[in-house]
């Protein structure tokens, strides 16, 4: 059974732009690092993705893999599980979101689990999970920060 790993950081934004840049997944290879491409396959009655495909290249682990997605209804939270992949056994995720208020700032936490198909000593899945997880809060943090500043009048 893979570990579960949670990480939480402030973004200086409202949950719904930050839930936007989540969602927005044809943008990811612009900020989110390792990704080379993302596919939409199927998306719900409110037009939100589905399932996605993924192509990963992190050097010595390269990847293309199949998510689904769910989303809650109240907007603040979305949750996902592997469907196939090449390197993974299997993927559990999820970005949860506490707003302070209706402007921000939002608490982002997030959670991932992944069981690799090869064994992977100790040191280099930690490593490799830091990597992860900064990327999604991080860059997701500098995504959405970036498109707030911008959309702001002078």
């Amino acid at each position: 059974m893979a570990d579960e790993s949670t990480q939480s950081l402030v973004i200086d934004a409202p949950a719904t732009r930050i839930m936007g840049v989540i969602a927005d997944f044809a943008a990811y290879p612009e900020w989110a690092g390792n990704l080379k491409s993302t596919e939409v396959l199927a998306e719900n009655a409110d037009g939100q993705a589905e399932q996605v495909r993924f192509a990963l290249d992190a050097g010595v682990l390269k990847d293309k893999y199949t998510l689904a997605y769910e989303w809650a209804a109240d907007g603040l939270s979305v949750s996902w599980t592997l469907v196939e992949g090449q390197m993974q056994k299997s993927q559990r995720g999820s970005y949860r979101l506490e707003p302070e208020g209706t402007d921000g700032p939002t608490t982002v936490t997030y959670t991932l689990s992944v069981d690799l198909t090869i064994p992977m000593i100790g040191l280099f899945k930690r490593k490799a999970e830091k990597v992860v997880m900064d990327t999604a809060l991080k860059e997701l943090k500098r995504r959405v920060e970036e498109s707030t500043s911008s959309a702001r009048p002078e």
